[in-house]
């Protein structure tokens, strides 16, 4: 078992599932104020409540959740090679985000940013590994 990638996969699905839950927050009460805004630059509810938080109707934050339950699998069997590739995809999506969230939305999300953070420390941990 890879200790490093169970960490991080655990710190993954934690933000996952908090984002997950500010999402679920968002759809039921829109004056929802979650812990990551401080102010209209710096929020968490922005960029989660744009029309680019979900994949269809899917909230990003459940893939969040299932992808590092299975990054936490593939840690505990020692899958090196298949933890590497899924985290350049993640990375990759990290990219693509972040554009997005400075960019087009012009807001900065810190559990975003944590999320981005994990997945390449993912791919950094996962490097050379196999």
């Amino acid at each position: 078992m890879n200790l490093t990638i169970a960490i991080l996969s655990g710190i993954g699905v934690a933000l996952s599932l908090y984002a997950l839950y500010v999402k679920h927050k968002l759809q039921q009460d829109k004056g929802f104020k979650a812990l990551c805004d401080i102010n209209e630059k710096v929020s968490c509810t922005k960029a989660m409540g744009s029309e680019y938080g979900s994949f269809f109707i899917i909230p990003n934050s459940a893939f969040g959740v299932v992808f590092y339950a299975v990054m936490l699998l593939l840690g505990f069997f020692d899958e090196m090679k298949a933890v590497f590739w899924l985290s350049v995809l993640a990375v990759l999506g990290s990219v693509y985000l972040a554009y997005v969230s400075f960019f087009k939305l012009k807001v900065v999300c810190p559990v975003c940013m944590m999320v981005y953070a994990v997945n390449i420390f993912l791919l950094i941990a996962s490097f050379g590994s196999f």
